[in-house]
């Protein structure tokens, strides 16, 4: 009875996920710059295999928005046939990071990195998006959209097409926005699905001149890498590509396994199952061709809260949307892309972490900074390097919090008996200016007696710069003898 109430659960919600993952499994793809069913693919592939493996038993896997624009770049950059390549490898290598057990390493990671990543990523997600809104073409890089962006309102108010398209995108968005208050209806009908079928049905009756997705079958999309494809991995660029999407992807799915840990009570994530089990996804879905997937907070979210009690839901998840993509991916084709933007736009705004950035700058100003200024660098760089200089932001800050160095003198009144320097804490190199401007500031005639034994920890560059500095007061002490 338990066994059959469980799997009466897990139907159900597999029917909500399913919903909610076929308009953003076709929006990224959209987004992403390759044909819409590869974003199915993805969805597909995430929830039979990725959903078979043991790792998270709740979180759902699929096609994200936090990799839309590095997709798009490496598209735009390498081809689309040497995706496949790219994500195989990047599956690749998940799994061996997996099978080292550094799975439960992405927690070191600074949670101001991760958010500053996830802005950043929304910034020019939704930068990107606002073209698409109004059925234009983006120029490309994340400065280049938002510097285009005033081009962008002058075309749209004189033409009533991309107007058209606009009316569309907004009223997707002021669905997405409003449909979870009207809490019946949103039980029924996830938000994602209910606008986009309202966004869709308006523009078929009212016949408005907007693009609708373009759509090919299922087996013409796939496009498994070739050699020519395979080869290119021995390339700087390519293996940067690589790298980034397997570490972003890696992150965001173990965040999310810990946040999704955080919203029910069964078995907790295993860390290093979970990075194999997206290292297989991915791997998958390099030899179909197919978009790299992660972990989905949203899809995830939306299984726990709809009652899922075992992986079984996220397996027919998978199930559903393969029959949906076999049997009717001609729906696809009357879906104005307008909507889709509109999905995305609100994706790309959930994902900057406004609410927290506040009292993050009150309790954690250090932190805020890390965040703001990942967030800028991969909007004004680009992915990859915007998340190395929020990592070595992130590890100076922290080294320089923990290097806390103190030292006590006391001058004792009687010139002939030494002065007595106590040190405590940690002296590293970044202290160093400071501990050399008070020791440079002692009596050059008197002796110093110097104790160490309180530090903790007392680096290279600090010892060797403390020694030259105690050399240099003796020989000081010595002239001023022979002076005297």
């Amino acid at each position: 009875m338990k066994r059959f109430t469980s799997l009466r659960a897990d139907f159900t919600a597999s029917l909500v996920v399913f919903l909610v993952a076929v308009p953003l499994c076709v929006g990224v793809a959209v987004a992403s710059g390759v044909p819409a069913e590869l974003g199915l693919v993805t969805g597909v592939v995430g929830g039979l295999l990725t959903g078979l493996l043991p790792g998270s038993s709740l979180q759902v896997s699929g096609p994200a928005a936090g990799l839309t624009v590095l997709v798009f770049e490496a598209v735009k950059e390498y081809g689309i046939g040497a995706l496949g390549a790219l994500v195989l490898a990047a599956g690749a290598l998940q799994l061996a990071m997996g099978a080292l057990k550094l799975g439960r390493w992405f927690r070191a990671i600074s949670v101001a990195v991760v958010q500053g990543m996830l802005a950043g990523i929304g910034l020019v997600l939704i930068a990107g998006q606002l073209y698409a809104l109004a059925d234009a073409k983006a120029p490309g890089s994340g400065l280049a959209n938002i510097g285009g962006l005033p081009g962008l309102v002058t075309s749209t108010v004189g033409s009533g097409t991309a107007l058209a398209a606009l009316a569309i995108g907004a009223g997707t968005i002021a669905v997405l926005v409003l449909w979870p208050r009207w809490r019946r209806a949103a039980r029924v009908l996830p938000a994602p699905l209910a606008a986009v079928a309202l966004a869709t049905t308006a523009v078929w009756a009212l016949d408005m001149p907007v693009a609708r997705v373009q759509v090919s079958g299922l087996l013409d999309a796939i496009q498994p890498p070739g050699l020519a494809d395979l080869g290119r991995l021995t390339e700087i660029g390519v293996l940067g590509t690589v790298l980034a999407f397997a570490l972003i992807a890696s992150a965001e799915s173990l965040f999310s396994a810990a946040a999704v840990d955080r919203l029910h009570n069964g078995p907790r994530t295993d860390y290093d199952k979970e990075l194999m089990a997206q290292g297989a996804g991915n791997a998958v879905c390099g030899i179909l061709g197919a978009l790299p997937m992660t972990a989905v907070i949203v899809r995830s979210a939306a299984n726990v809260q709809a009652g899922a009690k075992t992986k079984a839901s996220r397996v027919l998840h998978g199930v559903w949307l393969l029959v949906f993509a076999a049997a009717f991916p001609a729906a696809l084709g009357v879906v104005p892309v307008a909507a889709l933007a509109g999905v995305l736009v609100h994706a790309g705004c959930k994902l900057i972490p406004l609410r927290d950035l506040r009292p993050l700058w009150r309790e954690h100003r250090g932190e805020a900074v890390v965040l703001l200024v990942t967030a800028l660098a991969i909007v004004t760089v680009n992915m990859f390097e915007g998340v190395l200089i929020g990592l070595l932001l992130a590890i100076a800050k922290t080294a320089w919090e923990t290097s806390h160095v103190h030292l006590d003198i006391y001058t004792p009144d009687d010139e002939d008996e030494p002065v007595l320097v106590s040190t405590v804490g940690n002296a590293t190199f970044l202290r160093l200016p400071k501990i050399l401007d008070q020791l440079e500031g002692l009596p050059a005639d008197r002796d110093v007696e110097l104790d160490l034994s309180g530090l903790r920890h007392l680096d290279h560059a600090c010892g060797a710069a403390l020694t030259n500095w105690a050399e240099a007061h003796r020989r000081s002490r010595r002239t001023a003898e022979l002076v005297s």
